[in-house]
């Protein structure tokens, strides 16, 4: 009767894409690395399109479109950060699919992206996703899976 009074609910962050999955901490970027805007996981994108990681709320599209928020129904804010470097790319590249307000769904495209303009432009296309509202009472456990596939593979779980 009690039992789901102290069941501690867990979020499932999917995989916004196609990739080989690398430890935040291997991100050639100290903000990244070094968690200054959150606890992560990363992935070195193979092509696609951005999906939703997470049901949610878009609450940020930067106006260089290289990076969204994204606000899980449990209040989890969660930004995607599409390459490194690429705000110098001043939108080139990316095409955005959603607008700010707007509801979705794990799996739903965000946006489209010209990796190969993003290879020819920018040293870096790894593709970190930051819990940007991490906190220090919950746990965050990373797959251990090598490889990830959008919208199928968990890539982290906040508990």
């Amino acid at each position: 009767m009690f039992k789901h009074l102290f069941k501690k609910e867990q979020i499932h962050i999917y995989s916004p894409l196609n990739g080989e999955v690398i430890p935040i901490e291997f991100v050639p970027d100290a903000v990244f690395s070094e968690k200054m805007m959150g606890e992560g996981i990363a992935v070195m994108p193979n092509g696609g399109d951005i999906v939703a990681p997470i049901d949610g709320e878009i609450i940020q599209i930067a106006p260089t479109k290289h990076a969204i928020g994204i606000r899980g129904k449990d209040d989890t804010e969660i930004l995607i950060h599409i390459g490194l470097d690429t705000v110098s790319l001043k939108g080139e590249g990316f095409s955005i699919l959603v607008e700010v307000g707007e509801k979705v769904t794990v799996g739903q495209k965000l946006m489209y992206v010209d990796w190969d303009f993003l290879k020819k432009h920018v040293e870096h296309i790894i593709t970190p996703l930051v819990i940007t509202n991490s906190q220090p009472d919950k746990s965050y456990v990373v797959t251990e899976e090598a490889y990830c596939q959008q919208a199928e593979t968990i890539l982290l779980t906040i508990k």
